[in-house]
């Protein structure tokens, strides 16, 4: 290995996009930046870090890598457990700073990385946009599980803007699934696919103005909804402001509306609407990020 530093930046993420649940992804330009450096000590570190570790060097191809000992530094400005894909900036950085120490000796596609990552995500909505940048469709890739996933991607003008409004309160995705129904009435799932479908043509043909009115959902929000107080007068507010349409990022706590003008107007009134239900938040205005994963050094 002739590094023995590298650094990985990685931009936050907004999934499911209303209707579109596990399917739909956006990159942001909000990112976290994880640094590997080597350590003579034989030793990674534990938890999220460590088994992310763990599973590169159990999937290298014939354990032709050996493990080794590095020290992790990760700095940005994603809040955890607010629906902004903070886990995959993680994981993602730890996998792609690995790849880079050991490309000299063992070469990995990028592809290969993109596969681990959505295999440790465990759904690929944050994961394949954080990775590529832009927008990201995504679904099985057939009806049998071992065959992973199969996803598209496509650039975001800069005319969307993302009015986010992320909660002091934090929210698991294990908690926030744990919500969700067995089964929904037939009609929903059929409007939440007509939906899901109406805003991918929308993001891959750039008619952005197409996307008023299409993000009702009726498979998540309805049921994680009673985790984030003035959830529902938050998403109106935002409309009523002039939005394209708002939802909540991911699983939560962050909502988010989607608009081409209004920024202020906007923001505004999704934080004071906040402040009346008793809801501590910030307000940032984020872009779509369009260059997915970056090395920054070696």
């Amino acid at each position: 290995m002739a590094s023995s530093q590298v650094q990985i930046r990685v931009p936050a993420s907004t999934s499911n996009l209303g209707p579109g649940f596990d399917c739909l992804g956006l990159a942001l330009n909000l990112y976290n930046t994880t640094t590997l450096t080597l350590t003579d000590a034989g030793k990674f570190p534990s938890g999220m870090i460590g088994e992310t570790a763990t599973a590169f060097f159990e999937r290298v191809p014939g354990g032709r890598i050996k493990p080794f000992g590095f020290k992790a530094q990760i700095d940005g400005d994603i809040p955890i457990s607010r629906g902004l894909g903070s886990s995959v900036t993680v994981r993602l950085g730890v996998l792609m700073g690995l790849a880079e120490l050991v490309k000299e000796s063992f070469p990995l596609e990028r592809t290969e990385i993109l596969k681990w990552l959505i295999e440790l995500e465990g759904h690929p909505d944050n994961a394949v946009p954080s990775f590529l940048g832009g927008f990201a469709v995504c679904s099985h890739a057939t009806d049998r599980p071992i065959d992973g996933f199969a996803y598209s991607r496509f650039p975001v003008k800069s005319d969307l803007s993302f009015v986010t409004l992320i909660p002091e309160l934090r929210l698991s995705t294990e908690t926030a699934r744990g919500l969700l129904p067995k089964e929904v009435p037939f009609r929903h799932a059929v409007e939440n696919a007509q939906r899901t479908a109406r805003i991918a043509t929308a993001f891959c043909s750039g008619d952005y103005a197409s996307l008023r009115g299409m993000f009702i959902d009726h498979l998540h929000q309805p049921f994680r909804q009673t985790l984030i107080p003035g959830f529902a007068p938050i998403l109106a507010a935002a409309q009523e402001a002039g939005a394209l349409g708002s939802f909540l990022s991911g699983a939560g706590s962050s909502l988010m509306a989607i608009t081409l003008n209004n920024v202020e107007a906007i923001s505004t009134a999704m934080l004071e609407t906040a402040k009346k239900h008793d809801l501590p938040a910030r307000v940032l205005v984020l872009k779509a990020d369009n260059e997915g994963v970056q090395v920054l050094s070696k």
